[in-house]
């Protein structure tokens, strides 16, 4: 729209402007000179001074012999034609000028029709609803890139290897269809691209056309869908007319779910403008018609509500996966996003990748962003690790909070908690290996200690979540131990939840309860991988049932409590070493743990050290100087970086 009124500005300027320059010229070449007496123009000429006139009408402009140029008006003069010609002067006669009217006297008389009829255009073309033609609403809305606007190719895809993998097919037959044909063979018509948000569902539709070299067409789901009836279905068959005249092309529907739901559930007795634009679809992705070279790309994150029609072989009769990455794909998409950015010696993706489980394509597009800002804020020409490490912890719990205010006790009781979460880690069988445990607030988060994982975990042992459940036990057991059950706090709430979710979901999900058997117990699951629920619920069961499942989680919740505890009490002097090390430096990598607790010193450039003044109550006999405490420790526990205790 603004475009447009910049168009009609520049027009109108352009029409003023000729008129203004037409009506000066229109004014005549006497509208120029300088006027004379009448009586000074008679004197002149008995000066024998007027060498030439140009009589035109009761005008007259003259020439003196000095060449000047003057004009004047004479009366009625029946002798001045003779009195001329007495003093030898050349007479030249044209007829007079019109009294028709200018242009713009025109404009003037016809500026009120002008205006009228401008608004009436104006309020037209908005109720179009930003169509470029009148009647537009059943235009189609996709738009189109053509060969050369579309820069991606797999190249620039990392990650999901298996998707690409069978969408090859799909490029090679827009490079080549006659490859396919000789054998009788048909290209999927539609692809159906299912995942959850941010895994790159689009980012791999670009890709396609890229590789391929041929128009592309995007539109979203809802574009189809107006309040009025027919809209939806015209704009559906005007998008395949485009897409026939520009085979062979790709069109790619983002979040189809929006228009392709189920039928017979809507409003209207299954009439309503939804269903009519998809039954249009159905029609035309595979009905009477031929849509060769017409290739349709859609993508969802809720597959389950889609309806059968379109899932059936001859429409989207192929679903290609595009879950979020593991280990080795992060590792690539990271190395894909980190080329646009200058980075350190020191950077390992890998590190990065290994601490971002689950994390998909724009959330570590997202997490490089990030490095890239606080390394510009911190006024470096390069990206470093620690630049990376901090912005995965911002984008997992947010940004840290130095300035909180907080008392040297909750200090001391945070640092106790993360260390307790970190002995019974280092000593539970099947736990990741400890990467770094802090007590600086970030978010919600008043500390946390996070461990990677040297690879993805497909499916998750028993033993392991044993240990996970200990690992998470471990800070509110250390707070009692050291301070006594009255002054435990509110900061294990966060590994409560996750215990009894964990704990749950072995019982009534995976059958990991001798008492309740191999059976589940757990409501449709079938939407976990789209929505990200992780909580399991029972469903419909009797009430001596479900007191079995609440008593078995309780039972499994107090096994690891109890094994956690004994784990602290037997490693009594490594919590005290580790929670020092903490207070003193705030922050400790996997290497400086065990350096603590092996009771060595920890070694860094003057820059990253962070000088403390140990608490009272841990003061030793070591001749070190004393150092000051930041206020930065916490108490409230976090998530971590993977699913389970911090």
């Amino acid at each position: 729209m603004n475009y447009n009124r910049r168009a009609i500005a520049i027009w109108i300027a352009i029409f003023v402007g000729l008129v203004l320059a037409t009506n000066l010229m229109q004014g005549g070449p006497s509208a120029h000179l300088p006027a004379v007496a009448y009586s000074d123009f008679l004197q002149e000429i008995d000066r024998g001074r007027v060498t030439e006139v140009l009589i035109r009408g009761p005008v007259v402009i003259g020439r003196t012999t000095e060449g000047r140029t003057f004009t004047t008006y004479i009366p009625h003069d029946p002798q001045f034609i003779q009195h001329l010609n007495d003093r030898h002067v050349r007479i030249v006669a044209a007829p007079e000028e019109s009294e028709s009217p200018t242009l713009f006297q025109i404009f003037l008389s016809w500026f009120p029709t002008l205006l009228f009829a401008g608004v009436w255009i104006f309020f037209w073309r908005q109720m179009q609803a930003g169509s470029n033609k009148a009647m537009g609403f059943g235009k189609s809305r996709a738009k189109m890139a053509g060969e050369k606007q579309v820069k991606v190719t797999f190249a620039d895809v990392a990650g999901i290897d298996e998707a690409k993998n069978e969408l090859e097919e799909v490029v090679d037959f827009l490079k080549d269809s006659k490859k396919f044909q000789r054998l009788g063979g048909k290209i999927p018509r539609g692809v159906l691209l299912v995942g959850p948000p941010g895994t790159g569902k689009t980012l791999l539709a670009r890709a396609i056309a890229g590789e391929a070299n041929v128009p592309f067409f995007s539109i979203s789901g809802s574009e189809f869908v107006e309040m009025f009836v027919g809209v939806g279905a015209s704009r559906v068959r005007d998008m395949f007319s485009q897409g026939k005249r520009n085979a062979p092309c790709l069109i790619f529907i983002d979040e189809i779910d929006a228009v392709g739901r189920h039928r017979g559930f809507g409003l209207g007795g299954g009439n309503d403008e939804r269903e009519q634009t998809l039954n249009q679809l159905l029609v035309e992705m595979d009905g009477f018609e031929v849509n060769d070279g017409v290739i349709i790309i859609a993508a969802t994150n809720r597959p389950d509500v889609l309806d059968p029609a379109l899932l059936r072989p001859g429409r989207f009769d192929r679903q290609v996966i595009v879950s979020n990455p593991d280990l080795n794909g992060r590792d690539k998409i990271l190395r894909v996003h980190l080329k646009k950015v200058p980075l350190a010696d020191n950077v390992d993706p890998m590190i990065i990748a290994r601490g971002t489980p689950g994390f998909s394509g724009a959330d570590l597009a997202n997490l490089v962003n990030e490095a890239a800002l606080l390394a510009a804020r911190r006024g470096k020409r390069v990206v470093g690790t620690e630049e990376l490490e901090d912005a995965k912890d911002k984008v997992l719990m947010g940004a840290e909070r130095r300035s909180m205010a907080m008392t040297e006790k909750e200090k001391e009781i945070t640092a106790y908690h993360e260390a307790g979460h970190a002995i019974v880690a280092m000593h539970s069988p099947e736990t990741d290996p400890i990467h770094k445990a802090t007590i600086i607030p970030r978010g919600r988060a008043l500390g946390m200690v996070v461990r990677l994982p040297n690879q993805d975990s497909v499916s998750l042992a028993l033993l392991k979540l044993k240990s996970d459940l200990q690992a998470a036990m471990g800070g509110r057991i250390a707070e009692e131990l050291i301070f006594g059950p009255e002054k435990i706090t509110t900061g294990a709430a966060a590994d409560i939840k996750f215990a009894t979710d964990t704990a749950r979901r072995m019982v009534i999900e995976w059958g990991m309860s001798e008492k309740l058997g191999f059976l589940s117990y757990d409501e449709d699951a079938s939407q976990r991988f789209f929505l990200g629920h992780n909580v399991a619920s029972p469903r419909h069961v009797s009430e001596a049932t479900a007191s079995l499942i609440d008593a078995e989680v309780r039972r499994i919740v107090d096994e690891a409590y109890a094994q956690a505890e004994t784990i602290l009490k037997k490693h009594i002097d490594e919590l005290h070493a580790l929670a020092r090390g903490l207070l003193e430096y705030e922050t400790l990598s996997g290497e400086e743990i065990a350096t603590v607790l092996k009771g060595g010193p920890i070694v860094r450039p003057i820059q990253e050290q962070k000088p403390n003044v140990l608490m009272p109550s841990l003061r030793t006999t070591q001749t070190t100087k004393k150092k000051t405490v930041k206020k930065s420790s916490s108490q409230k526990r976090p998530q971590q970086t993977k699913k389970g205790p911090s």
